[in-house]
């Protein structure tokens, strides 16, 4: 198997891993970089390459493994496209926000087939296996075998998630993992625990914007104060909640309690006495535009809990000293990603989601990591 950067490594956003075997060629994802503008926004693919390419599989529907799906069938990809029940649901309403209506459409008419985590099938001669990612529900990691050479993909996962489950990974030759953290090195629970803290030093209320899949429901469980949310996150929230199979046991029961309490806010409307959560996590789209510019304007309490892009609202506050910042892990801590690597028994280890800087420091802590890479660049599994 040959794999090709169009995406994601030696870099943050826009991830997208191209994989080919035996006449046959496939994406890992196909994302947006919300940070860049003009070519660098989508994957570093040639009309050409999408011609050829014969599918994607899609992981999670966050704007940077899917937004650029649209993008690649006006492009010239015509192929299969791959991907949970969950993610299919929740892919419109990201290409909404992050995709041209042009692009929207051509998503939305185009056939979806269903991946059932567990289930395993073959695009050609490349096995394909996939487990749960513990990122969102609805997120999947997978695995590419061929001739007896394999490669795992993480996604995004978070190995110790106290909501989602996630499968344990097959051993691989070839480990991309999941590098959006760095070096942090800051457990959970301590995390959780700092929130927590905040909040209840905020008993006016605070803006927590964050996007719809995965962190919300997360956050749900922890907070412990008053919590609010908008209308249009209701449905969304209750299908991830209703999604047992997906969660940990025991935490669908807590996350129903805790959202049957929440109260709800709209534009308009006061910002309530509670942690009010709006997606998405940048303040780019969704209601978290509205929620936190009336934030900025009446020096409400905002708390920002997970990525940044530059120049996103979220950014230009909390440069201004209007926001603060506490990361909710969502992403693996450096010594999950040591035990990842460790346990895949995998004799080369890439780093995606993370720029070259980044990946040259985690290459202190994780034997065999491969650094330099970048977007167009390529390596036999």
């Amino acid at each position: 198997m040959k794999l090709t950067v169009h995406g994601g490594i030696g870099e943050k956003g826009r991830t997208c891993i191209g994989v080919e075997h035996d006449g046959i060629r496939l994406l890992l994802d196909a994302g947006v970089d919300t940070s860049a503008r003009g070519a660098a926004y989508h994957p570093a693919i040639t009309r050409a390459e999408l011609e050829r390419t014969d599918a994607i599989i899609v992981t999670h529907a966050h704007e940077d493994h899917v937004a650029a799906l649209g993008w690649g069938l006006a492009n010239g990809f015509s192929g299969r496209i791959l991907m949970t029940v969950e993610s299919a649901a929740e892919t419109d309403a990201t290409l909404a926000a992050y995709a041209t209506p042009e692009e929207r459409a051509l998503a939305r008419q185009a056939p979806v087939e269903i991946i059932a985590p567990g289930a395993d099938f073959a695009l050609g001669s490349i096995a394909v296996r996939t487990g749960r990612s513990g990122h969102v529900v609805g997120g999947i990691w997978c695995h590419l075998s061929a001739d007896g050479r394999s490669l795992g993909y993480c996604g995004d996962v978070v190995p110790d998630s106290p909501v989602l489950a996630m499968d344990a990974l097959p051993p691989s030759d070839l480990l991309l993992v999941d590098a959006s953290y760095g070096t942090d090195r800051i457990p959970a629970v301590e995390r959780g625990a700092a929130i927590r803290r905040w909040l209840a030093a905020h008993p006016e209320g605070a803006v927590l914007p964050t996007p719809l899949s995965g962190r919300s429901i997360e956050l749900i469980g922890l907070i412990e104060t008053p919590l609010a949310i908008h209308p249009a996150m209701r449905e969304a929230l209750a299908q991830q909640i209703a999604a047992a199979t997906w969660l940990k046991p025991g935490a669908a029961d807590i996350l129903s309690a805790r959202f049957a309490e929440a109260l709800l806010w709209e534009e308009g409307r006061t910002l309530p006495a509670a942690a009010l959560l709006v997606d998405d996590g940048m303040g780019l789209a969704g209601p978290s535009k509205a929620a936190l510019a009336q934030a900025r304007r009446e020096r409400h309490p905002v708390l920002l809990t997970g990525g940044i892009p530059k120049g996103s609202p979220a950014d230009t506050m909390l440069a201004a000293g209007e926001a603060e910042w506490l990361r909710f892990p969502t992403h693996p801590t450096l010594p999950e990603n040591i035990a990842l690597a460790a346990a895949s028994g995998a004799d080369r280890i890439l780093a995606h989601s993370c720029d070259a800087a980044t990946a040259a420091r985690l290459a202190n802590d994780i034997p065999r990591l491969v650094t330099g890479l970048k977007p167009g660049d390529t390596i036999e599994i």
